[in-house]
């Protein structure tokens, strides 16, 4: 019999659907997985290589196959790295490390997983970085500790890149908090070319940007208390082709700082505790963190009460065999840590951690075991070969690099008895260091371990020297005021006396001398004229041509001579009568200077260096030896005496941009000649001199000293009693008043020069 199964169509449609929906699952997957292929499309890291650049810069090239990905760069100070990754990156390079050594590099390596690549730039100390694409390469310009547009100068010297990354501008600049409680600034650009550079200062962490623009509705102070971070303001203010970011923060902090696609973020977080340890120069008591447990033994043997402290701390504690005795222990809820402290403590027992395996042993064992380590390792020193490395030096003299290098340091002999001991300085037992003078380049043969010390300390010491103009401006101000009144008055009277005497007065005896001399010869004269033609009257005849009298010649007549002198201007009246004659001359005179001369020396040097600048002349003068006894006029001597305006400074910059002065400024000027007894003429010289020390601030302008001069002078001259006569008294007496004024200022702006300064 057969049997047919009869079919459900519920059931049947069931399974369809659920075949249904497994091919669209399948057919899901299929196209996820092509797209996540497609996605995963790889970049190749192939090769790293560097040139050294001027100044210690260096070029870094990724090279890549299969597309230059995105980076995204962030740095950190301590220890100072440049971190750049890379997404969907893998790493195809025969070396993954390279040592560089030179500028502020020290080494570049590139690490991968999970398909992304991070290569990591070790540096001597911090130092801005720029970044920009070449074909199918990443090329990282790194500077040698140089800051703002310094960095961009020596990143950029293509004129091409240089325009281009000109164009950059801030667009925005936020803040926010942090999911661990940091601050984080937020600064997005416009544009490519950008490059910042963040170093600390004080309590406030500096942003410099070089090569952007800053809008004027951007230039504000954020006050950001209220968000509960390390940071409490954001100050942006432009600079001279860029602009400078001043986070002000409080506690201990630790800034970092990233830049992903146009945005460059810094982090401002707090410290942990256990960084903290030791921050103010303070040996801080150990702080215990392990769970907390409960001991109570009598006499347990001490490899026991180990054993129980592995447990409870899930460590491996490997106990040496010297090991031994045994302990009471009496502790209530303490965390395990600080129960191992005291006993090691109590047994004389020290502990040394790899990983999480701890070894203990006696005090005695573990400092024999390092010596041991470091007798070894110098031994392993003297076994290593010498090699030869030559260090161009930039800045520096390679002679004063190698002073520093080979001189011996004084250290305390721990005896106590006195003296002092040397060591090799920063060499090796083997090592040697000479230089070149013609390329002022180091030679140094040592182990490659000293090498790279070498190197480093070298990138640190061998950097430009910042440059400080001294701007000084000396005022010398004057002002004078005189005047000078004065009178002339004259009166002088005469007559003839019946005996044909004349009778004058005048205001001298020369004066009425003079007037009746004068009268007594035109009479005379008159008198022969007559005779004359009397006797050419009697005789008949023409008369002679009479003779002219003389003139009469009258005196000045002056009772009272107080003119001013010299008069700018006078008023003048004589009367002359039958037998008198009166003069009256009143004069006045009124002059008034101002004047100002302006000396305005400036000096370019670098800091701690000396500079001196002046102009001015040699007077030169003759003096005469030897003219006392013998014959002769002497043996003359030709010398000279400066009269010249100087300028004599040396600044130092301090850490925090302001520039200390040690000032000198002086401002002679000829005054006249003194006669020498011995002959000749010695120059007089008016002297002007300040020397003093400042601290100024960058670009701050500040007054030196100064000093005022006031002199008052009244001088009157008059005729005892007439002089004093109210109204009248002024036709006896000549009245002088003089004023003057004199004021020396001297300014002093320095102004600390750099790349990024015009």
């Amino acid at each position: 019999m057969t049997t047919k199964a009869t079919r459900d169509p519920a059931r049947v449609a069931r399974r369809l659907s659920g075949a249904l929906r497994r091919v669209m699952l399948a057919m899901v997957l299929l196209a996820g997985a092509g797209l996540a292929c497609g996605a995963r499309a790889e970049s190749v890291l192939k090769d790293i290589s560097y040139q050294a650049m001027p100044g210690g810069r260096i070029d870094l090239t990724l090279k890549f196959s299969g597309g230059v990905p995105a980076p995204k760069i962030f740095t950190t100070d301590n220890p100072p790295r440049i971190a750049v990754d890379l997404a969907n990156t893998q790493v195809g390079l025969a070396k993954r490390r390279v040592e560089i050594g030179t500028g502020s590099t020290s080494s570049v390596t590139a690490v991968s997983a999970g398909g992304r690549t991070r290569v990591v730039v070790d540096l001597f100390h911090a130092s801005s970085y720029s970044t920009h694409v070449e074909g199918d390469s990443l090329v990282m310009s790194i500077a040698n500790g140089m800051t703002g547009a310094a960095a961009a100068s020596a990143a950029y010297t293509d004129p091409s890149k240089m325009l281009a990354s000109a164009t950059a501008s801030v667009g925005n600049i936020d803040f926010r908090r942090g999911s661990n409680g940091s601050g984080e600034v937020v600064v997005s650009f416009e544009g490519n070319g950008a490059s910042a550079d963040m170093h600390r200062e004080g309590d406030r962490v500096i942003v410099d940007f070089s090569n952007v623009k800053l809008p004027e509705k951007l230039a504000q102070r954020l006050d950001v208390n209220d968000f509960a971070t390390p940071v409490s303001s954001v100050v942006t203010r432009p600079r001279p082709n860029g602009a400078r970011m001043e986070i002000a923060t409080h506690g201990v902090i630790e800034p970092s700082a990233y830049q992903t696609g146009n945005q460059y973020v810094v982090e401002i977080a707090a410290k942990k505790a256990e960084q903290q340890q030791g921050v103010l120069g303070k040996v801080e008591e150990p702080k215990f963190s392990g769970s907390r447990v409960t001991f109570n033994f009598q006499d347990i043997p001490t490899r026991s009460v180990l054993q129980l402290l592995a447990d409870v701390s899930n460590l491996n504690i490997v106990a040496s065999d010297s090991v031994g005795g045994s302990v009471t222990l009496r502790l209530v809820n303490v965390p395990w840590d600080q129960a191992l402290a005291v006993v090691l403590r109590a047994k004389n027992l020290d502990m040394r951690k790899t990983g999480n395996v701890i070894w203990v042993a006696p005090q005695t064992e573990i400092a024999q075991y390092e010596q041991n380590l470091a007798n070894a390792r110098m031994q392993a020193e003297q076994a290593q070969p010498l090699v030869t490395d030559y260090i161009p030096i930039s800045y520096g003299k390679a002679a004063d690099i190698a002073k520093l290098l080979t001189q011996k340091s004084l250290q305390s002999n721990s005896a106590g008895a006195g003296g002092a001991v040397g060591n090799r300085g920063f060499l090796s037992a083997r090592g040697s260091v000479s230089y070149d003078d013609r390329t002022n380049t180091l030679l140094v043969s040592d182990i490659p371990e000293k090498i790279r010390e070498i190197r480093a300390l070298v990138a640190v010491l061998d950097k430009p020297v910042q440059q400080v103009l001294i701007e000084s401006r000396i005022v010398i101000a004057t002002d004078s005021f005189a005047r000078d009144l004065g009178a002339k008055f004259g009166m002088t009277g005469f007559r003839t006396q019946p005996s044909g005497q004349i009778l004058s007065t005048g205001a001298t005896i020369g004066d009425t001398t003079s007037l009746t001399n004068s009268i007594a010869a035109q009479q005379t004269v008159i008198n022969q004229n007559n005779l004359n033609a009397a006797y050419a009257a009697q005789q008949g005849t023409v008369p002679a041509q009479p003779t002219l009298p003389p003139a009469i010649t009258f005196p000045g007549g002056l009772n009272v001579n107080l003119p001013a002198t010299p008069a700018a201007g006078s008023f003048g009246l004589a009367i002359l009568g039958s037998n008198y004659l009166l003069d009256l001359e009143l004069s006045a005179m009124q002059t008034e200077g101002r004047g100002e001369v302006i000396s305005s020396p400036r000096v370019i040097t670098a800091s701690q260096q000396e500079a001196v600048i002046k102009q001015g002349q040699e007077i030169g003068y003759v003096t005469f030896q030897n003219t006392g006894g013998g014959a002769g006029a002497g043996t003359a001597t030709v010398q000279f005496k400066d009269a010249v305006l100087q300028l004599k400074v040396t600044p130092t910059i301090t850490a925090d941009n302001r520039v200390y002065l040690q000032i000198n400024v002086k401002k002679d000027a000829l005054a006249g000649f003194v006669n020498n007894p011995g002959g000749g003429q010695v120059p007089q010289i008016d002297t002007r001199e300040i020397n003093t020390s400042v601290l100024v601030d960058n670009g701050q302008t500040v007054v030196l000293g100064g000093i005022y001069e006031v002199s008052k002078q009244e001088n009157l001259t008059k005729v005892p009693g007439l002089g004093d006569i109210p109204g009248l008294g002024v036709l006896f007496r000549n009245k002088q008043r003089t004023n003057t004024k004199a004021e020396l200022l001297i300014f002093v702006t320095p102004k600390i020069l750099g790349e990024n300064m015009k």
